[in-house]
């Protein structure tokens, strides 16, 4: 088992900054790969971004690419999501999630964070 819990969401203006992290305790977390997805009401779980459990490859949603950064520290156990230039359209339930292996950019992750929320003004 992986637990993983969310912080840093909150309310930002448009063009303002954040950075979300992903504390993971349990299981070894540098052997799981790490996603970031985000959620509206009405709408299906949206993926943001995905870290491969070495750090050596990301992938990004097209809408968040040159604007957000994932990373990670195994050290730490945690995940980050350093996100810039939001926008209103970011404004969602911001969730991150872990799988044993390789990232992928689906949601078939095992394990699931509660979400934080993130919520940009215009």
């Amino acid at each position: 088992q992986v637990q993983l819990v969310e912080s840093g969401g909150g309310l930002v203006q448009t063009g303002g900054s954040l950075r979300l992290s992903c504390a993971a305790s349990g299981r070894t977390f540098s052997s799981y790969s790490m996603g970031w997805f985000r959620q509206t009401p009405g709408k299906e779980r949206e993926f943001v971004a995905a870290i491969h459990w070495s750090g050596g490859t990301t992938y990004y949603a097209d809408s968040v690419k040159g604007r957000f950064i994932i990373s990670r520290d195994n050290a730490k156990n945690t995940g980050y999501l350093q996100m810039n230039s939001l926008k209103p359209e970011d404004t969602a339930v911001y969730y991150c999630a872990a799988r044993y292996g390789v990232a992928v950019t689906t949601t078939r992750y095992a394990y699931w964070g509660q979400g934080t929320q993130v919520t940009v003004s215009s």
